[in-house]
């Protein structure tokens, strides 16, 4: 198998050897039986008598026996070798290169034998032969099994092959770049037109001048070195243009992990096209590798699948673009939005004065460095991985402020309905919560902030009703229920939380629908509170419960109590365990205040779910009013901003006993939206003053009042008895006297 390499054709320029033998072997040279024995086997004997204008370098036999290879073959009389047909160069020789020390050439007319001192070892395959080069020693460490195989197998090759320093390492290191590794040029024919086709179809040019032989764009730095299946000619560049991708660049840029995920659930056409215009917010190789095993979903999965597409934005979003509050819809398709695109929340601080400083953050995550563009591709490295929108219960559950409306889902088992694709959840605080009216609380469209602020609108919702928005001058927005009373209204703080069927909004208060009446028999059974609720009923008031006008013969449509509401002061059950019921029934005319019609300019647009207008010593008359000078109740607002209520003129001894406080407060829809319950912790007992209380002052009065007349009119006789004349004088002798004189 190895005789074609000492054959050499007589046309190179051979040096003149001082040794020289005859080409045939009548009688066997002792130092060359062991060649003679190789030749025979292989019959290679009429093959070199046939062969003029030759060289055979033949080997000694101790040139022969210090090769280990040859030694095995001519000490196993079994071995056979069966040659390849054309050989591995296509039917051409195998070259050798000769070198010669101050000798001419020599041309020898028939056919000369030079003995040799060693064996002629002949070239290896190209892909070993890659590996004794050390200026290559790049290409061959990111051979790929398939590569090395090619170029183990196939015959004919001629490989132009960068050195070290033309490769672009980090890239071409990494798993992924086998792709760019298949195209790297091979020729099979060289032609007379200075041109290579190469395997895939493209042309190389080749041109020579005296100075430097090009091949394409890179310059020929070691040309000819043969191989068994070839010849290899070393360039200093690339000869093809490496396509520059997105994913070529974040595995540059130490984004590996990233990319290995997105191969994993085959998302490559993201990075891999050149012309796409995506925006691309890319973990770390660092970031990522902070996440455990249970972090992320698993390699291959849809929720990673997911998760991948949610950090591609279509489109170049520079940060000049970027303005705090957008959403900008991503590459994840969403079920739960019926087939639209999830979108993503931008947050932008700063940069008033030169736009580099902002600072960004998608999805709360924070960008770390600057951008890099890639063609038509911006790369953001951000902090963390984003996470899709969940669930809008799954959203929900870790905002406290938010409990209670997610256990009244649940005990309402509307979870199923409230996970409609395209809705919008407004959901109420816990002091806010009510079960009956979840469904008016999801609007069936998507609405994020920036629709919400636009002006006032109509939106519709799951109930079957809708809701209104409301615009104020100071960037408030108010939003309506289409029930409840007039001028019922909650602030809606548009905060586009995300979520995987929509975006979650938070009110103030909550919205009753049109199709939901609050009464007041609803709202007692809201406070737990049956007793008073049997009293009303057994008092022939149960319409004060329902919301209906009094029966028209009753006393109470008589007194013009049509169309008004009615406010209840509501005890709790315990209240009345030390009192005989059948002796309150009269009571109860104190627990009800007719509540009329209120101006719209007497309270709040906010929290006005208030019955009555709650101040301090804000007075209002009952139902026992009319019969008694003790049937008004009075409001007083305590040092810690809460109310207790008493009855007006009502003397006591014990202010705790005598004063219920007020512990909470329900509206009702019905009686105009006017009245409802005011829950208080004790029963409000109805004022019975004692005889003392009762007489005594009256009888103080009387008797103060006929002392004070009798007193009047002694004084006026004392003072008419009075003697008012004075005592007079006369001249001494007397008038007598004087008139003798006279």
């Amino acid at each position: 198998m190895f005789w074609p390499l000492v054959l050499v054709s007589l046309s190179l320029a051979l040096p003149a050897f001082t040794q020289q033998v005859s080409i045939s072997f009548p009688h066997p040279h002792p130092d060359y039986e062991s060649l003679l024995r190789l030749l025979q086997r292989a019959r290679l004997i009429p093959t070199l008598n046939r062969l003029n204008g030759s060289a055979f370098f033949a080997p000694t036999n101790d040139a022969i026996h210090r090769h280990d290879l040859w030694n095995a073959v001519v000490s196993d009389d079994n071995f056979i070798w069966m040659p390849i047909p054309g050989g591995s160069l296509g039917s051409e020789p195998q070259r050798l290169r000769v070198a010669a020390r101050d000798q001419g050439a020599w041309t020898p007319a028939t056919a000369m034998l030079l003995g040799i001192d060693d064996v002629l070892t002949p070239p290896p395959n190209l892909a070993h032969l890659v590996s004794q080069h050390s200026s290559v020693s790049y290409f061959y460490k990111i051979l790929t099994p398939e590569i090395r195989d090619f170029l183990n197998s196939t015959t004919e090759l001629t490989l132009f092959l960068p050195v070290d320093k033309a490769f672009e390492r980090l890239y071409l290191e990494s798993e992924f770049a086998t792709a760019d590794l298949d195209t790297v040029r091979w020729s099979d024919t060289f032609n007379s037109s200075g041109k290579l086709k190469t395997i895939d179809g493209s042309i190389l040019d080749i041109v020579v001048t005296p100075d430097k032989t090009s091949i394409s764009t890179a310059e020929l730095l070691h040309p000819d070195i043969y191989a068994s299946n070839g010849v290899l000619h070393l360039v200093s560049s690339l000869m093809v243009d490496l396509e520059i991708t997105p994913e070529k660049y974040l595995l540059a840029l130490n984004c590996s992990s990233f990319v290995s995920l997105i191969h994993s659930v085959n998302l490559t056409g993201l990075v891999n096209d050149t012309e796409a215009k995506y925006t691309i917010l890319a973990p770390g190789d660092d970031v990522l590798s902070l996440f455990g095993d249970g972090d992320l979903p698993e390699k291959g999965s849809e929720d990673l699948k997911k998760l991948l597409q949610y950090h591609f934005i279509p489109g170049t979003w520079s940060p000049k673009k970027l303005n705090d509050g957008m959403l900008l819809e991503t590459a994840l398709i969403e079920d739960g939005l019926d087939g639209g695109r999830q979108v993503l929340s931008i947050a932008v601080s700063g940069g008033e004065k030169k736009k580099d400083d902002k600072s960004i953050k998608f999805g709360g995550v924070g960008v770390i460095g600057d951008p890099i563009v890639v063609n038509d591709t911006l790369i953001y490295f951000i902090s963390r991985p984003l996470v899709p929108p969940s669930d809008a219960l799954e959203t929900v559950l870790p905002l406290q402020d938010l409990s209670l409306f997610l256990a009244s889902v649940f005990s309402a088992s509307m979870a199923d309905k409230l996970k409609t694709p395209r809705t919008s959840l407004l959901v109420p605080h816990n002091s806010a919560t009510w079960g009956s009216v979840l469904l008016h609380h999801t609007l069936n469209t998507v609405e994020y902030a920036q629709s919400i602020q636009n002006g006032s609108r109509t939106f519709a919702t799951l109930e079957g009703t809708d809701v209104q928005l409301e615009h104020l001058k100071n960037g408030s927005v108010y939003i309506s229920g289409s029930g409840g009373w007039d001028g019922m209204k909650a602030e809606l703080f548009p905060h586009d939380i995300l979520t995987q069927t929509g975006v979650l909004h938070e009110v103030s208060d909550i919205l009753i629908p049109r199709s939901v009446q609050l009464t007041v028999g609803k709202l007692i059974k809201a406070a737990d509170a049956t007793t008073i609720a049997t009293l009303v009923t057994k008092a022939g008031m149960d319409w004060v419960l329902n919301g209906s006008a009094p029966p028209p013969d009753s006393i109470w449509a008589e007194q013009g109590f049509n169309g008004v509401g009615w406010t209840l002061l509501c005890p709790p059950d315990e209240a009345f365990k030390t009192y005989n019921l059948t002796e309150l029934y009269a009571d109860l005319e104190g627990h009800l205040i007719p509540t009329p019609m209120r101006s719209s300019d007497s309270e709040t647009a906010l929290n006005n779910n208030r019955p009555l207008l709650l101040e301090d010593s804000a007075t209002y008359s009952t139902l026992r009013s009319p019969a008694s000078a003790y049937g008004d109740v009075i409001f007083r607002k305590t040092d810690t901003d809460d109310f207790i209520v008493g009855i007006k003129g009502a003397r006591g001894t014990d202010g705790d006993a005598d004063w219920p406080r007020v512990v909470s407060w329900g509206r009702s829809t019905t009686g105009g939206g006017t009245g409802g319950v005011i829950a208080i912790d004790r029963l409000l007992v109805p004022y019975n003053p004692t005889w003392w209380t009762q007489y005594a002052g009256p009888t103080f009065v009387g008797v103060g009042g006929i002392i004070l007349i009798c007193l009047f009119f002694y004084g006026v006789r004392a003072f008419w008895r009075r003697d008012f004349t004075h005592a007079t004088y006369e001249p001494a002798g007397g008038f007598g006297a004087a008139d003798e004189d006279d």
